[in-house]
């Protein structure tokens, strides 16, 4: 999808999150950049999760600066959950405030009214999920902040929602020339298998010619997703073709939401390419963890 498929006036439409509704159909929130810079989202939805898509013929969920100071400059780059205990769907999101970005929760029982929480992690923090059911009595928040020793993935825990702690980084960004030196971040949210929590990471690689955003593999333990079992040293998605190396920001393929096939392994994975268009790659969870088995 472009912004040609948007039935209103948009810059570019890029980094969904996404979900299976009750009915199957797979629904896309969009992150939908106008023409002054600033990013609401909007909803996509589809029968088959690929094509025939319908757009809102309005913002779904837009920056609210008057009672949330936070969304000042918009809303950026969701990432859907859905929480079983509360029958809601959890939307971590980012508000771009005067401080920074900063990450955000909202609830939603149908994409149409939306129950905002408010800033849940201060700036300068993105890169954000819930995990769908709590571990040990507390939710789990992956999240990404970034400070003067570099943008590494962290965990924080809480008992509400609201208030949060526990707070302990996961996943360091590497050092040197490697492909995800220095800064990395959670991609969609984490995938329960029986092996762990799968995580496809978004890793940047600083070189003379900009930026490459290029895609990872962790593996987290079920019981303690603070504890890292696998990681992979090689990059396994990259920008390839023509629309991932050219747009608004060059060289960029960044997931923010998956669904899973009936199979419990087919995965649709739903990607920005450039920061301009929306595109879809289809893989295996099986293959993703073989891959880790071999190469962490």
């Amino acid at each position: 999808m472009t912004a040609a498929n948007w039935p209103y006036q948009v810059n570019s439409v890029f980094n969904p999150g996404a979900t299976l509704l009750a009915d199957g159909s797979t629904l896309l929130l969009c992150r939908v950049e106008d023409r002054r810079g600033l990013s609401h989202l909007c909803a996509a939805r589809s029968v088959n999760g690929v094509d025939h898509w319908q757009v809102d013929s309005r913002p779904t969920f837009a920056p609210d600066p008057e009672h949330f100071p936070e969304e000042l400059w918009g809303i950026e780059d969701p990432r859907i959950t859905y929480l079983p205990e509360l029958s809601q769907y959890a939307i971590i999101y980012v508000a771009y405030s005067r401080g920074g970005p900063c990450v955000a929760l909202a609830l939603t029982k149908d994409f149409h009214q939306f129950e905002r929480y408010g800033v849940i992690m201060q700036p300068e923090d993105k890169d954000a999920a819930l995990l769908p059911h709590r571990i040990d009595g507390r939710w789990a928040l992956i999240h990404r902040p970034a400070g003067a020793t570099g943008s590494h993935i962290w965990i924080s825990y809480s008992s509400d929602l609201h208030h949060w702690g526990g707070h302990k980084q996961i996943l360091e960004a590497r050092l040197g020339g490697f492909w995800d030196a220095n800064k990395i971040g959670l991609s969609p949210p984490l995938i329960e298998t029986s092996e762990g929590w799968l995580m496809i990471y978004h890793g940047v690689r600083q070189n003379a010619a900009g930026s490459i955003y290029r895609l990872g593999l962790a593996l987290f333990d079920l019981n303690a997703p603070e504890q890292c079992l696998k990681h992979g040293d090689e990059w396994v998605f990259a920008p390839q073709e023509p629309y991932e190396q050219r747009g608004d920001v060059d060289n960029v393929v960044f997931p923010c939401g998956y669904t899973l096939g009936a199979d419990g392994d087919t995965l649709n994975l739903y990607y920005g390419a450039a920061d301009t268009r929306i595109a879809m790659t289809t893989g295996s969870v099986r293959a993703m963890l073989k891959w880790l088995n071999k190469r962490s």
